[in-house]
């Protein structure tokens, strides 16, 4: 990878573990491209088609960001350069985004893979093994009610259909818009509201000055980098407080807060 980091973001369900780190297959237009996380290396194979690398960005905290909080600054800036590869797939972006509404994280990542494993597409991997995909927009539409309950996801069946019925017609369309633009654009679509819009293009195009950075996730591992500092626990409250210590600085600060929280352990 081209990139440089010091570590990578591997918070994303699609990233699996194995004895030496995490792995997840990206399908791209020119072929499907396993990307291994061993060590906080980024290792990457293409398993059919080019040498096409997936998209990525690495973020570091700027001079002076979080200034006003000098042990955060202290805490992101000890991180180093944070690498994180975009997800190709929009669909699996909202998708990915649904599934963890309402529920707590460790519970949509769970349910996240049962839906790959069971209805996924394989793809092989150098060792014979194989990895599961999300399902497409098409397969979930495929799926009867007593298929979703099975999962476990009889709760997310409407939310999920409802959005596969939209990115059949739509995707296209999605595809070129701005990312801005794709956050209202994704809360036409029926039990898809802002926060599950901003976390999917966030995680579609790295842009996290769109991802509710007031949520649960921003404000607890924030606490925690930072215990001494007085943080708002309202989340309107904190929102503000966030968009002043952060500047013009929003995305890098947001995602490097989410990247301590994933790499100090999870929310449960």
């Amino acid at each position: 990878m081209s990139l440089p980091a010091d570590r990578w973001m591997i918070e994303h369900p699609a990233w699996l573990p194995t004895e030496k780190g995490a792995h997840r297959v990206f399908l791209l237009p020119s072929g499907a491209v396993l990307a291994e996380v061993k060590r906080d290396a980024l290792v990457l194979t293409a398993l059919d088609g080019d040498e096409t690398e997936p998209a990525g960005d690495v973020f570091t905290l700027p001079e002076g960001a979080a200034a006003d909080v000098p042990e955060l600054a202290k805490e992101l800036t000890g991180l180093g350069q944070v690498g994180r590869l975009r997800n190709p797939s929009l669909w699996e972006a909202l998708g990915t985004a649904i599934m963890r509404q309402v529920i707590r994280a460790a519970q949509s990542k769970a349910l996240f893979r049962a839906l790959c494993t069971i209805h996924g597409r394989r793809v092989m991997l150098p060792d014979g093994n194989s990895y599961a995909m999300f399902p497409t927009a098409e397969k979930v539409l495929e799926l009867d009610d007593e298929q979703f309950s099975k999962l476990g996801l009889a709760f997310k069946r409407p939310v999920l259909r409802s959005a596969a019925n939209a990115y059949v017609t739509h995707g296209d369309d999605w595809a070129g818009l701005s990312p801005l633009e794709l956050v209202d654009e994704l809360q036409s679509v029926r039990r898809v509201g802002p926060w599950t819009a901003g976390a999917a293009v966030a995680d579609y195009t790295n842009r996290w000055d769109l991802y509710s950075y007031a949520d649960l996730a921003v404000r607890t591992w924030a606490g925690r980098a930072a215990p001494s500092h007085v943080w708002f626990h309202d989340e309107r409250a904190f929102g503000a407080q966030w968009r002043h210590l952060a500047g013009e600085h929003l995305s890098s600060l947001t995602l490097l807060t989410l990247a301590w929280g994933s790499h100090h352990g999870d929310i449960g």
